[in-house]
């Protein structure tokens, strides 16, 4: 998260700064089409204006992939995570309430918290984290994990099982005759 700051401060200095030499240095473009009379202003007005352009186009791309497209990336996990709610779902709201999914409806979900297992009805947007669902990921990433270290070792197994069934059956061999 700090590097993201970090980032995003720096490139904003960076047009910043980009943005005070395109501007300086049409200024002083300017000086000098108007010391030197015998040139068209023409070609320098449109010059001046491409190099105002240009640090603007340049600031409002790094705006874009640098805060805005991130967010919307965020707003979607974060609307499909309140869509995929399930009764038993353990969430958490953004005031900070914990409880669990009774009921769902079409923009509210009713929620049992508490010692006494009170009912809160509320809206889905107010949902900030499923927490089941994250237990539900982080089980299945360590499955796979568990799965995949145990097909390793069974196939280094299975290796070491051919060999050794190579020299029991030289061996046998050998005893036989």
């Amino acid at each position: 998260m700090k590097i993201k700051k970090l980032i995003a401060s720096v490139s904003a200095a960076f047009a910043t700064a980009s943005f005070a030499a395109v501007c300086a240095m049409s200024a002083f473009a300017e000086d000098a089409t108007q010391a030197n009379s015998s040139t068209s202003s023409g070609g320098s007005t449109g010059s001046a204006i491409l190099s105002l352009v240009l640090p603007l186009v340049i600031m409002f791309a790094l705006l874009y992939f640098i805060a805005i497209k991130p967010q919307k990336k965020r707003d979607r996990e974060m609307k499909e995570m309140q869509d995929s709610l399930q009764v038993g779902d353990e969430i958490v709201t953004g005031g900070g309430i914990v409880g669990i999914v009774v009921r769902t409806g079409d923009d509210t979900v009713v929620i049992e918290t508490g010692g006494e297992r009170f009912k809160l009805r509320i809206k889905t947007w107010a949902i900030t984290e499923n927490v089941s669902a994250m237990e539900r990921i982080k089980e299945a990433k360590a499955a796979s994990s568990k799965k995949s270290a145990d097909t390793g070792l069974a196939s280094a197994k299975l290796v070491d099982d051919d060999e050794n069934s190579e020299e029991e059956k030289t061996e046998k061999k050998s005893k036989k005759k």
